[in-house]
């Protein structure tokens, strides 16, 4: 295993390849002062999910409202996901669309890192006990057309940003599903049942599992992914992404 660099040659190199090629912003290109930042008109223009939210699945509520800790949401009262918490990043809304669908469909696969980042921070009180991150599979079929999983991509930075076990392989999308971008919500539940299997089972028993993926919109796929781990073996399953979908507003 080569040894680390020296922080002054670690230093050196970054100067002399910002000065190669000047890091820019993921939003609009403009420079900017770090490798993976936004300036700040993009940064101004994502809605971040704060609190108050709904304490299982993450959906936010209207500021002022009657909320307080441990408040759920109508949905999660009357019908429970099987994930314990879900979190993300931001609000999936027209100042992020376009970075995650640049991510997602356009090979910027280099905004990984740094939307793990954000991932880390946003989804700290679920990265404890060493969880096992378990990224939402794609179909063989779709990865083959993308040439990459997004989900595994976020998962894979966020175990080396916080030393974690990154399992790519536990999970398989066992059936081809159509996409779920126009269907309403009984749709996308429907979609989704039995698409997913264990191949690993033994990566994930006993074990605290997050699974992660790019937007949570119904919570459908992150639903049937967690009751396939737990039944599994899973200990308990949380969802962390970068952007979810209020839940009365369409994808």
């Amino acid at each position: 295993m080569p040894l680390p660099l020296p922080a002054p040659l670690r230093d050196l190199g970054r100067t002399l390849l910002d000065m190669a090629l000047p890091p820019r912003c993921l939003g609009c290109g403009t420079l900017v002062s770090d490798p993976g930042a936004l300036c700040p008109d993009c940064f101004s223009g994502i809605t971040h999910l704060t609190r108050p939210y709904c304490e299982q699945c993450g959906h936010p509520f209207p500021v002022g409202g009657l909320s307080g800790p441990g408040t759920l949401c109508a949905d999660c009262l009357g019908d429970p996901p099987a994930f314990s918490r879900a979190r993300a990043v931001w609000i999936y809304d027209e100042g992020s669309k376009p970075l995650i669908l640049r991510f997602k469909h356009a090979d910027r696969t280099d905004a990984a890192p740094a939307f793990a980042r954000w991932m880390s921070r946003a989804g700290a009180e679920l990265i404890t006990d060493s969880p096992v991150l378990v990224p939402v599979p794609l179909h063989p079929r779709r990865l083959w057309h993308r040439r990459y999983n997004q989900a595994a991509l976020l998962s894979q930075s966020l175990a080396r940003i916080e030393g974690l076990e990154h399992r790519p392989l536990a999970l398989v999308r066992s059936r081809a599903t159509a996409s779920q971008g126009h269907k309403g919500q009984t749709g996308r539940w429907s979609n989704v049942r039995g698409a997913f299997a264990m191949t690993k089972p033994e990566q994930v028993e006993g074990r605290p599992v997050i699974l992660v993926d790019d937007v949570m919109t119904t919570g459908a796929t992150l639903n049937e992914c967690a009751k396939v781990l737990l039944r599994g073996g899973a200990a308990r399953v949380d969802a962390l992404v970068l952007a979810r979908v209020p839940l009365d507003v369409s994808e």
